[in-house]
Protein backbone atom coordinates (compact mmCIF):
# COMPACT_ATOMS: atom_id res chain seq x y z
CA UNK A 1 0.00 0.00 0.00
CA UNK A 2 0.90 3.19 -0.74
CA UNK A 3 0.55 5.93 1.88
CA UNK A 4 -1.60 8.97 0.72
CA UNK A 5 -2.65 10.70 4.16
CA UNK A 6 -3.72 10.34 7.44
CA UNK A 7 -7.45 8.73 6.62
CA UNK A 8 -6.59 6.56 4.14
CA UNK A 9 -3.95 4.34 2.50
CA UNK A 10 -4.28 4.19 -1.46
CA UNK A 11 -4.09 0.49 -3.43
CA UNK A 12 -0.50 0.69 -5.39
CA UNK A 13 -1.24 -2.54 -7.60
CA UNK A 14 -4.74 -3.84 -9.07
CA UNK A 15 -5.20 -7.22 -9.78
CA UNK A 16 -6.47 -8.53 -13.31
CA UNK A 17 -8.57 -11.43 -12.31
CA UNK A 18 -10.24 -12.29 -16.06
CA UNK A 19 -13.09 -14.00 -16.13
CA UNK A 20 -14.26 -14.84 -12.17
CA UNK A 21 -16.24 -18.29 -12.75
CA UNK A 22 -13.57 -19.90 -15.41
CA UNK A 23 -11.26 -23.01 -13.86
CA UNK A 24 -7.96 -22.65 -13.62
CA UNK A 25 -7.47 -25.78 -15.84
CA UNK A 26 -8.87 -23.30 -18.59
CA UNK A 27 -6.18 -20.43 -18.06
CA UNK A 28 -4.11 -22.21 -20.64
CA UNK A 29 -6.52 -22.47 -23.30
CA UNK A 30 -7.58 -19.33 -22.73
CA UNK A 31 -4.16 -17.26 -23.08
CA UNK A 32 -4.11 -19.36 -26.54
CA UNK A 33 -7.28 -18.07 -27.53
CA UNK A 34 -6.24 -14.37 -26.74
CA UNK A 35 -2.36 -15.17 -28.29
CA UNK A 36 -4.19 -16.18 -31.25
CA UNK A 37 -6.52 -13.54 -31.67
CA UNK A 38 -4.04 -10.65 -31.02
CA UNK A 39 -1.08 -12.29 -33.88
CA UNK A 40 -3.96 -12.60 -35.93
CA UNK A 41 -5.08 -9.13 -35.70
CA UNK A 42 -1.80 -7.52 -35.44
CA UNK A 43 0.07 -9.36 -38.54
CA UNK A 44 -3.65 -8.75 -40.53
CA UNK A 45 -4.04 -5.62 -39.96
CA UNK A 46 0.15 -4.68 -40.05
CA UNK A 47 -0.77 -6.13 -44.18
CA UNK A 48 -3.60 -3.91 -44.51
CA UNK A 49 -0.90 -0.68 -43.53
CA UNK A 50 1.93 -1.98 -45.31
CA UNK A 51 -0.24 -2.48 -48.46
CA UNK A 52 -1.67 1.23 -48.37
CA UNK A 53 1.60 2.17 -47.94
CA UNK A 54 3.31 0.71 -50.81
CA UNK A 55 0.18 0.69 -53.34
CA UNK A 56 -0.17 4.24 -54.92
CA UNK A 57 -3.79 2.43 -56.09
CA UNK A 58 -4.59 2.86 -52.52
CA UNK A 59 -4.57 6.26 -51.53
CA UNK A 60 -7.76 7.60 -52.33
CA UNK A 61 -10.17 8.70 -49.36
CA UNK A 62 -11.87 5.33 -48.60
CA UNK A 63 -8.60 3.77 -47.83
CA UNK A 64 -6.89 6.68 -45.82
CA UNK A 65 -10.12 5.74 -43.16
CA UNK A 66 -9.27 2.17 -43.74
CA UNK A 67 -6.32 3.03 -42.92
CA UNK A 68 -7.15 4.67 -39.99
CA UNK A 69 -9.32 2.01 -38.88
CA UNK A 70 -6.39 -0.36 -39.57
CA UNK A 71 -3.97 1.33 -37.21
CA UNK A 72 -6.74 1.65 -34.41
CA UNK A 73 -7.75 -2.07 -34.32
CA UNK A 74 -3.16 -2.37 -34.03
CA UNK A 75 -3.52 -0.28 -31.11
CA UNK A 76 -6.26 -1.61 -28.96
CA UNK A 77 -5.15 -5.05 -29.50
CA UNK A 78 -1.55 -4.24 -28.34
CA UNK A 79 -3.55 -2.22 -25.17
CA UNK A 80 -5.43 -5.08 -24.12
CA UNK A 81 -4.39 -7.93 -24.59
CA UNK A 82 -0.77 -8.41 -23.93
CA UNK A 83 -1.59 -8.05 -19.77
CA UNK A 84 -4.27 -10.25 -19.74
CA UNK A 85 -2.48 -13.08 -22.01
CA UNK A 86 0.58 -12.67 -18.96
CA UNK A 87 -2.52 -13.08 -16.59
CA UNK A 88 -3.60 -16.62 -18.26
CA UNK A 89 0.25 -18.07 -19.60
CA UNK A 90 2.54 -16.63 -16.49
CA UNK A 91 -0.36 -16.13 -13.47
CA UNK A 92 1.13 -12.50 -13.93
CA UNK A 93 -2.03 -10.80 -13.05
CA UNK A 94 -1.07 -7.55 -11.29
CA UNK A 95 -0.84 -4.34 -12.59
CA UNK A 96 0.18 -0.67 -11.08
CA UNK A 97 -2.37 2.10 -10.27
CA UNK A 98 -0.63 3.85 -12.69
CA UNK A 99 -0.24 1.84 -15.45
CA UNK A 100 -3.38 0.46 -14.94
CA UNK A 101 -4.82 4.20 -15.71
CA UNK A 102 -2.82 4.19 -18.48
CA UNK A 103 -4.75 1.46 -19.99
CA UNK A 104 -7.75 2.47 -19.23
CA UNK A 105 -7.18 5.45 -20.46
CA UNK A 106 -6.11 4.07 -24.23
CA UNK A 107 -9.37 1.41 -23.84
CA UNK A 108 -11.71 4.10 -24.08
CA UNK A 109 -9.26 5.62 -26.38
CA UNK A 110 -9.20 3.26 -29.16
CA UNK A 111 -13.20 2.44 -28.41
CA UNK A 112 -13.94 5.79 -29.15
CA UNK A 113 -11.75 6.14 -32.03
CA UNK A 114 -12.95 3.05 -33.63
CA UNK A 115 -17.01 4.72 -33.20
CA UNK A 116 -15.75 7.90 -34.67
CA UNK A 117 -13.63 6.18 -37.94
CA UNK A 118 -17.34 3.96 -38.67
CA UNK A 119 -19.18 6.99 -38.95
CA UNK A 120 -16.69 8.33 -40.92
CA UNK A 121 -16.57 5.18 -43.26
CA UNK A 122 -20.29 5.48 -43.36
CA UNK A 123 -20.38 9.37 -44.58
CA UNK A 124 -17.54 8.45 -47.28
CA UNK A 125 -20.28 5.69 -48.50
CA UNK A 126 -23.13 7.80 -48.01
CA UNK A 127 -21.51 10.33 -50.21
CA UNK A 128 -19.93 7.76 -52.83
CA UNK A 129 -23.53 6.36 -53.22
CA UNK A 130 -26.24 8.57 -52.57
CA UNK A 131 -24.04 11.83 -54.87
CA UNK A 132 -21.72 9.82 -56.86
CA UNK A 133 -21.74 12.95 -59.31
CA UNK A 134 -20.07 14.96 -57.00
CA UNK A 135 -18.39 12.49 -54.79
CA UNK A 136 -14.65 12.97 -56.16
CA UNK A 137 -15.27 17.24 -55.50
CA UNK A 138 -16.51 16.72 -51.76
CA UNK A 139 -14.23 13.45 -50.85
CA UNK A 140 -11.09 14.44 -51.18
CA UNK A 141 -7.52 13.02 -49.94
CA UNK A 142 -7.46 16.39 -48.03
CA UNK A 143 -10.59 16.59 -47.01
CA UNK A 144 -10.60 13.01 -45.24
CA UNK A 145 -7.09 13.17 -44.04
CA UNK A 146 -8.19 15.87 -42.29
CA UNK A 147 -11.76 14.40 -40.86
CA UNK A 148 -9.10 11.26 -39.81
CA UNK A 149 -6.47 13.55 -38.12
CA UNK A 150 -9.74 14.80 -36.19
CA UNK A 151 -11.00 11.69 -35.06
CA UNK A 152 -8.13 10.68 -33.45
CA UNK A 153 -7.56 14.25 -31.78
CA UNK A 154 -10.80 14.54 -30.50
CA UNK A 155 -10.93 10.75 -29.46
CA UNK A 156 -8.72 11.65 -26.33
CA UNK A 157 -11.09 14.12 -24.57
CA UNK A 158 -13.86 11.90 -23.31
CA UNK A 159 -11.61 9.07 -21.71
CA UNK A 160 -9.18 12.14 -20.42
CA UNK A 161 -12.11 13.48 -18.57
CA UNK A 162 -13.15 9.89 -17.12
CA UNK A 163 -8.89 9.17 -16.38
CA UNK A 164 -8.96 11.95 -14.74
CA UNK A 165 -11.76 11.29 -12.43
CA UNK A 166 -10.63 8.02 -11.40
CA UNK A 167 -7.20 9.18 -10.54
CA UNK A 168 -8.54 11.89 -8.13
CA UNK A 169 -10.45 8.87 -6.32
CA UNK A 170 -9.74 7.08 -3.26
CA UNK A 171 -8.77 3.46 -3.63
CA UNK A 172 -8.27 2.20 -0.54
CA UNK A 173 -9.04 -1.40 0.18
CA UNK A 174 -10.24 -3.67 -2.80
CA UNK A 175 -8.27 -4.25 -5.73
CA UNK A 176 -9.20 -6.92 -7.69
CA UNK A 177 -10.88 -5.52 -11.22
CA UNK A 178 -13.20 -7.79 -12.68
CA UNK A 179 -12.10 -8.32 -16.07
CA UNK A 180 -9.87 -8.70 -18.54
CA UNK A 181 -8.34 -5.15 -18.29
CA UNK A 182 -8.50 -1.40 -16.91
CA UNK A 183 -11.51 0.27 -17.58
CA UNK A 184 -13.74 2.54 -16.21
CA UNK A 185 -16.39 0.87 -14.55
CA UNK A 186 -14.43 -1.88 -13.17
CA UNK A 187 -12.16 0.05 -11.59
CA UNK A 188 -14.47 2.73 -10.39
CA UNK A 189 -16.47 0.27 -8.48
CA UNK A 190 -13.42 -0.64 -6.34
CA UNK A 191 -13.21 3.09 -5.04
CA UNK A 192 -14.17 3.50 -1.25
CA UNK A 193 -16.06 6.65 -1.97
CA UNK A 194 -19.35 7.88 -3.22
CA UNK A 195 -19.25 7.20 -7.27
CA UNK A 196 -22.70 8.03 -8.44
CA UNK A 197 -21.65 11.38 -10.05
CA UNK A 198 -18.70 9.80 -11.64
CA UNK A 199 -21.11 7.08 -13.08
CA UNK A 200 -23.44 9.42 -14.12
CA UNK A 201 -20.31 11.31 -16.19
CA UNK A 202 -18.90 8.40 -17.49
CA UNK A 203 -21.93 7.29 -18.56
CA UNK A 204 -23.17 10.12 -19.77
CA UNK A 205 -19.67 10.46 -22.15
CA UNK A 206 -19.93 7.06 -23.11
CA UNK A 207 -23.41 6.93 -24.66
CA UNK A 208 -22.65 10.36 -26.49
CA UNK A 209 -19.51 8.91 -28.17
CA UNK A 210 -21.66 5.89 -29.16
CA UNK A 211 -24.85 7.36 -30.40
CA UNK A 212 -23.69 10.38 -32.24
CA UNK A 213 -21.50 8.36 -34.83
CA UNK A 214 -24.28 5.10 -34.38
CA UNK A 215 -27.28 7.61 -35.24
CA UNK A 216 -25.72 9.26 -37.96
CA UNK A 217 -24.70 5.38 -39.31
CA UNK A 218 -28.04 4.53 -39.09
CA UNK A 219 -28.94 7.81 -41.35
CA UNK A 220 -26.48 6.95 -43.57
CA UNK A 221 -27.24 3.51 -44.13
CA UNK A 222 -31.10 3.92 -44.70
CA UNK A 223 -30.33 6.70 -47.21
CA UNK A 224 -27.89 4.62 -49.14
CA UNK A 225 -30.86 1.79 -48.62
CA UNK A 226 -33.32 4.12 -50.66
CA UNK A 227 -30.78 5.26 -53.19
CA UNK A 228 -29.88 1.77 -53.91
CA UNK A 229 -33.45 0.72 -54.41
CA UNK A 230 -34.08 3.01 -57.19
CA UNK A 231 -31.39 1.97 -59.15
CA UNK A 232 -33.01 0.31 -62.29
CA UNK A 233 -29.57 -1.96 -62.51
CA UNK A 234 -30.04 -5.28 -60.43
CA UNK A 235 -26.88 -6.15 -60.53
CA UNK A 236 -25.22 -3.29 -59.41
CA UNK A 237 -28.19 -2.63 -56.59
CA UNK A 238 -27.46 -7.02 -55.14
CA UNK A 239 -23.72 -5.77 -55.67
CA UNK A 240 -23.89 -2.87 -53.16
CA UNK A 241 -26.35 -4.71 -51.04
CA UNK A 242 -23.80 -7.33 -50.13
CA UNK A 243 -21.06 -4.48 -49.11
CA UNK A 244 -23.36 -2.54 -47.19
CA UNK A 245 -24.37 -5.49 -45.59
CA UNK A 246 -20.61 -7.13 -44.32
CA UNK A 247 -19.66 -3.51 -43.01
CA UNK A 248 -23.49 -3.31 -41.46
CA UNK A 249 -22.92 -6.83 -39.26
CA UNK A 250 -19.59 -5.42 -38.21
CA UNK A 251 -21.12 -1.87 -37.31
CA UNK A 252 -23.78 -4.03 -35.19
CA UNK A 253 -21.77 -6.55 -33.45
CA UNK A 254 -19.95 -3.61 -32.52
CA UNK A 255 -22.16 -1.40 -31.12
CA UNK A 256 -25.06 -3.33 -29.86
CA UNK A 257 -23.55 -5.21 -27.23
CA UNK A 258 -21.94 -2.22 -26.12
CA UNK A 259 -24.81 -0.70 -25.45
CA UNK A 260 -26.17 -3.61 -23.82
CA UNK A 261 -23.23 -3.37 -21.35
CA UNK A 262 -23.14 -0.14 -20.67
CA UNK A 263 -27.21 0.34 -19.95
CA UNK A 264 -27.66 -2.94 -18.21
CA UNK A 265 -26.91 -1.43 -14.35
CA UNK A 266 -29.06 1.52 -15.28
CA UNK A 267 -31.97 -0.44 -16.39
CA UNK A 268 -34.39 -1.87 -13.73
CA UNK A 269 -34.80 -5.71 -12.75
CA UNK A 270 -32.07 -6.17 -15.46
CA UNK A 271 -28.62 -8.05 -14.31
CA UNK A 272 -25.72 -9.26 -15.89
CA UNK A 273 -23.17 -11.72 -14.39
CA UNK A 274 -19.72 -10.63 -14.68
CA UNK A 275 -18.50 -13.31 -16.78
CA UNK A 276 -21.57 -12.71 -19.56
CA UNK A 277 -20.36 -8.57 -19.22
CA UNK A 278 -16.72 -9.61 -20.17
CA UNK A 279 -17.73 -11.79 -22.85
CA UNK A 280 -20.27 -9.47 -24.48
CA UNK A 281 -17.31 -7.00 -24.04
CA UNK A 282 -14.73 -9.63 -25.57
CA UNK A 283 -16.95 -9.67 -28.67
CA UNK A 284 -17.57 -6.49 -29.35
CA UNK A 285 -13.75 -5.19 -28.92
CA UNK A 286 -11.50 -8.11 -30.72
CA UNK A 287 -14.32 -9.05 -32.95
CA UNK A 288 -14.24 -6.44 -35.73
CA UNK A 289 -10.83 -6.05 -35.61
CA UNK A 290 -10.06 -9.67 -36.26
CA UNK A 291 -12.32 -9.88 -39.03
CA UNK A 292 -11.81 -6.15 -40.52
CA UNK A 293 -9.04 -7.10 -42.91
CA UNK A 294 -10.08 -10.05 -44.14
CA UNK A 295 -13.58 -8.44 -45.02
CA UNK A 296 -11.67 -5.70 -46.71
CA UNK A 297 -9.35 -8.10 -48.28
CA UNK A 298 -11.60 -10.45 -49.43
CA UNK A 299 -14.08 -7.98 -50.35
CA UNK A 300 -12.37 -5.11 -51.80
CA UNK A 301 -11.51 -5.29 -55.67
CA UNK A 302 -8.57 -3.13 -55.47
CA UNK A 303 -6.75 -4.81 -52.45
CA UNK A 304 -7.13 -8.44 -53.84
CA UNK A 305 -5.84 -6.96 -57.25
CA UNK A 306 -2.73 -5.43 -55.05
CA UNK A 307 -2.33 -8.34 -53.15
CA UNK A 308 -2.41 -10.81 -56.43
CA UNK A 309 0.32 -8.54 -57.50
CA UNK A 310 2.43 -8.87 -54.99
CA UNK A 311 1.64 -12.73 -54.96
CA UNK A 312 3.23 -12.68 -58.91
CA UNK A 313 6.27 -10.65 -58.05
CA UNK A 314 7.19 -12.79 -55.26
CA UNK A 315 6.28 -16.08 -57.87
CA UNK A 316 8.12 -14.16 -60.58
CA UNK A 317 11.37 -13.36 -58.52
CA UNK A 318 11.13 -17.19 -56.83
CA UNK A 319 11.51 -18.52 -60.99
CA UNK A 320 13.88 -16.47 -61.93
CA UNK A 321 16.67 -16.12 -59.08
CA UNK A 322 20.24 -15.68 -61.03
CA UNK A 323 22.13 -19.26 -61.28
CA UNK A 324 25.75 -19.11 -59.59
CA UNK A 325 28.34 -20.38 -62.31
CA UNK A 326 31.51 -21.65 -61.09
CA UNK A 327 34.92 -19.65 -62.32
CA UNK A 328 36.87 -20.67 -64.42
CA UNK A 329 40.65 -20.83 -63.10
Amino acid sequence: MLKVNGNYTRVSEFVIVGFPGLHPSFNQLVAWFFFFIYVTTVVGNILLVVLFALERSLQKPMYIIMLSLALSDIGFCTVALPKVIARYWWDDAGISFYLCLIQKQFIHYFGTLTSLIMMTMAMDKYLAICFPLRYTELMTNRTMSLLTALSWVSAMISPAITTIQSSQMPFCGPNRIIHCYCDTTSLNQLSCADISSQSRVSFSLAMFVLLLPFSFIVFSYVNIIVTVMRMANTQGRLKTFSTCATQGCIILIYYIPRFTVYATPYIPNLTMTPDLRIGLTILYSLLPPLLNPFIYCLRTKEIKASLAKWAYRGQSNAHHKPSIHPIAC
